[in-house]
């Protein structure tokens, strides 16, 4: 892993995009949901904007992850807080990898399930979107005790390039 003094302008705002992108898709799920089940049960289903909104932001999600993991090897990331325990840098660094695989399975599963009309993967998608939130909900979580309590400034890192 390559180390650099910060993220770059790029780094910043596909994150913020894919944070932004996985809110609305959090949203207005209950569309394809319908959608999802009417066409288990008839074989067909009138989709309608929300659903394929719902498909074309989770092909973007997808997209936006591979340019992210290519930022990623190619420019590097800040390293952690130097004052941090093994575990923490330990537990970071999972976090952020977990973040990034759901990030590529959860679109690729609901892909699956809709174009397949397979109930597993769909059942795969909803336990897959559900191990993200609790995982994104750990990950603001660190961001914010590390900027409000430990005072680190950590969460400037993810403002401003080079912070």
């Amino acid at each position: 892993m390559s180390y650099a003094p910060g993220y770059s302008k790029t780094q910043i705002w596909l994150h913020w995009a894919v944070v932004l992108l996985l809110i609305v898709q959090y949203l207005f799920n209950d569309e394809m949901g319908h959608t999802f089940h009417d066409l288990m049960k008839n074989g067909s289903a009138d989709a309608g904007f929300l659903t394929y909104g719902h498909i074309v932001i989770g092909i973007t999600v997808l997209v936006l992850a591979i340019w992210r993991l290519a930022l990623r090897a190619g420019h590097g990331t800040p390293e952690p807080p130097e004052n941090d325990p093994a575990i923490l840098r330990f537990g970071a660094a999972a976090i952020h990898w977990l973040l990034y695989v759901l990030l590529f399975l959860i679109p690729i599963a609901g892909l699956v399930a809709y174009y397949g009309q397979l109930g597993w993967a769909a059942e795969t998608h909803s336990i897959l979107t559900t191990a993200l939130l609790w995982l994104a909900g750990l990950h603001v979580a660190a961001a914010l005790y590390h900027q409000y309590v430990k005072r680190d400034h950590l969460l400037r890192r993810m403002m401003r390039p080079g912070a």
